[in-house]
């Protein structure tokens, strides 16, 4: 079983820089810009596409992926009053009807050409309203 250890704000410390990190390479290196809402994860899913199509090595994008995993996670938390959750070294988003997400293995998913983060977080957004309006 896993233990979760710390809540925001000490959880959120990395997540949030590598999601900044994200936001800032995107916008200028190439010129995308993301901004914290759902709709900005169908341009990060296709990203992601992009960069598994040119077969890049998963070494190569680990960092990358985990910010976009991170920003993922960050609009969650935003949309939904999420807050971040680390424990081993892995950061994890409870929602607040309890459910624990992990954007940033979703992100290496979607690299793996088998998941989505737009997807993820529809799925998070949704449960977290059904679990307000209850």
């Amino acid at each position: 079983m896993t233990t979760f250890h710390e809540t925001r704000p000490s959880a959120a410390t990395k997540p949030v820089r590598w999601a900044a990190d994200a936001v800032l390479s995107m916008r200028e290196g190439a010129r995308v810009r993301l901004d914290y809402s759902a709709q900005s994860l169908w341009r990060v899913d296709r990203i992601i596409e992009g960069i598994r199509q040119e077969g890049a090595p998963y070494a190569a994008v680990e960092s990358v992926l985990r910010a976009f995993g991170a920003y993922a996670g960050e609009v969650i938390v935003r949309q939904t009053g999420a807050e971040w959750w680390s424990g081993s070294g892995e950061h994890w988003i409870r929602t607040p009807d309890g459910r624990m997400w992990d954007p940033i293995d979703e992100a290496r998913r979607c690299f793996r050409g088998d998941g989505s983060l737009r997807l993820l977080c529809r799925d998070a957004v949704t449960g977290a309203g059904a679990a307000k309006t209850t």
